[in-house]
């Protein structure tokens, strides 16, 4: 049985830092599509940042030199470090995976079939 479980959501100011964790089990996480996406009130699920088996990366534009997504296999555990957030991060942060060695569908929320519960993320002004 698959469980993805996130954790280290909380409420932060504007220009601080979080770090998410999403700890898996329940399959061979070591050959896996990784990914973080979030959603805010009223607007769609989105991809914020991808990791393969490999360890090729690939982040939203909006995020890009803030945001890095890694992963320890030992642990089976996922991350995502946040910096210098902004009020427009703010949303329910979920991990997901998809049991394929490459993230080939990486951005399309449908295609991964596996999410965990979601974590909320607060940044103000």
């Amino acid at each position: 049985q698959v469980r993805l479980v996130e954790s280290g959501g909380g409420s932060v100011q504007a220009g601080g830092s979080l770090r998410l964790s999403c700890a898996a089990s329940g399959y061979t996480y070591s050959v896996s599509c990784m990914g973080w996406f979030r959603q805010a009130p009223g607007k769609e699920r989105e991809a914020v940042a991808v990791i393969d088996s490999s360890g090729s990366r690939g982040y939203t534009d909006s995020v890009k030199d803030r945001f890095t997504i890694s992963r320890d296999t030992a642990k089976n555990t996922l991350y995502l470090q946040m910096n210098n957030l902004r009020p427009e991060d703010t949303a329910i942060f979920y991990c997901a995976t998809k049991s394929e060695p490459f993230c080939y569908r990486g951005t399309d929320p449908s295609w991964f079939n596996y999410w965990g519960q979601g974590t909320q993320v607060t940044v103000s002004s």
